[in-house]
């Protein structure tokens, strides 16, 4: 059976040479899945690995824009329509320098499993460009999403694919976006997910992926009877995912003492409390300034400068029992892994699309700990994008409780999910081979259903 996962992974290295977070997202999922070939051939003679890795369509344009000043700039704009099996395809759209078709690939293939743990009819897809947000001013910023929807508007659609945002693109983005596909579509439809609370957007929706990625910890948690009460969390990135996952820390009695930007972290030992996320949100979001400047008004807070091309980061490297990854992919690698053994840390829970190096991940599982991989533990978001879906289908709103007691049964419903199924193919506690195989499965029996397409 491992000759059919190396002909599958030296395939699409040979295919795709150029697109490493893709190979190594691939890796992960086809290591998982020796497990079910060896149990169900069928699998194989539909030849649906080959199939569920290779993009229905890809998508590729060029955005043209210009600044304040009148000097035109040329981006490059994608989308990854990824998987269409159980659904219109699904995710969202990343604004950000360091956007490539590998990286996209690779999220619009995280995608496809994290939309099938959910419960919910969802495909799955990935998108956007290489631009940069950070220091543009509105005006720059619509201009570009404008130029980016000229293109797009052609390939999406309320049945047919359903972008979101990602990193990058926040609320601001996202009506810009859905304002020029309304102009250019003459139609008023929920072709975008994170809409405004007053023009089609659901309650808890920003708040869904931190808030998920806490409510997976503690499901995980509950297995060996404990809470998150007292517990001391290390969480990294200062951005949306970040910023409600330490909310919800607070809110069921943990300590989060760190959060990060791409320049460096604090650490705060006594805590940030609900008064010091308020002004990390203010900073964040609204100033839109470094989180450098919370050291700076929190006397006893500590700030340091991460040097990306260090062999560990040292955010990793503090006294906790929980950790959550919540910046970008490959932020934790093997040294830092075992930085999170040695220091004590028992749980993570990955807010971000693969935070951990394979390497890492190794660690992680040899120690026994609770390690929940982001396709199941940040599934929170598209978990209440597609409730905000279901909401503009029915063209009414629910309440808050409502939509966030429908996030909690759906993170317990794929911890639960993950458990089965790591237990039925012979890993109990193995979330990571649970996640990958619970997501697989159902879209794999989907793929044979519909036939050869």
């Amino acid at each position: 059976m491992s000759s059919i996962v190396n002909d599958i992974i030296a395939t699409v290295k040979q295919k795709d040479p150029a697109q490493p977070e893709f190979l190594q997202a691939v890796t992960e999922v086809v290591e998982s899945l020796v497990l079910v070939l060896e149990r169900h051939p069928e699998y194989r003679s539909y030849k649906i690995l080959e199939r569920i890795i290779e993009p229905e369509r890809v998508i590729m344009f060029r955005v043209p824009w210009a600044d304040d000043q009148g000097e035109i700039h040329v981006n490059r704009g994608f989308r990854i329509e990824m998987n269409s099996a159980i659904g219109p395809y699904k995710g969202g759209l990343r604004f950000h320098p360091s956007v490539n078709l590998g990286i996209l690939k690779f999220l619009a293939f995280e995608q496809v499993f994290k939309n099938s743990l959910t419960t919910l009819p969802m495909g799955g897809g990935k998108g956007g460009s290489d631009f940069d947000p950070k220091g543009k001013s509105d005006n720059e910023v619509m201009r570009f999403c404008q130029s980016f929807m000229n293109e797009l508007y052609r390939h999406i659609g309320p049945n047919c694919d359903i972008p979101a945002g990602d990193i990058g693109v926040g609320a601001r983005e996202i009506g810009y976006l859905f304002g020029h596909y309304k102009k250019l579509r003459n139609e008023f439809t929920g072709v975008l997910t994170g809409k405004g609370l007053n023009w089609g957007g659901s309650l808890i929706r920003p708040e869904a992926t931190g808030y998920g990625a806490v409510y997976f910890a503690a499901e995980m948690l509950s297995t060996r009877g404990e809470t998150l009460e007292g517990k001391t969390c290390i969480v990294s990135g200062s951005g949306n995912v970040a910023q409600f996952a330490t909310e919800k820390i607070l809110h069921l009695g943990g300590k989060p003492v760190t959060l990060s930007d791409s320049n460096g972290y604090i650490y705060d030992e006594a805590g940030i409390d609900a008064e010091k996320l308020a002004y990390v949100k203010q900073l964040k979001n609204i100033k839109r300034g470094r989180i450098k400047e919370y050291a700076d008004k929190y006397k006893g807070a500590q700030y340091f400068v991460i040097d990306p091309q260090a062999e560990y980061n040292p955010l990793w490297n503090h006294k906790a029992d929980c950790a959550f990854p919540s910046a970008t992919q490959n932020e934790i690698n093997a040294k830092d892994a075992q930085n999170l053994i040695n220091n004590g840390v028992y749980v993570v829970s990955e807010g971000a699309n693969m935070p951990t190096t394979i390497e890492g991940v190794n660690i992680l599982l040899d120690n026994k700990i609770l390690y929940g991989p982001g396709k199941a533990a940040n599934a929170g978001g598209v978990s209440v994008s597609g409730l905000e879906m279901t909401q503009n289908s029915m063209r009414l709103n629910w309440t808050r409780e409502e939509v966030d007691n429908r996030l909690q049964i759906i993170m317990k419903s794929i911890h639960n999910a993950c458990l089965t199924a790591a237990e039925r193919f012979g890993t109990p506690g193995n979330y990571v081979n649970g996640a990958n195989i619970a997501g697989f499965l159902k879209v794999a029996d989907a793929m044979i259903d519909q036939g050869i397409v």
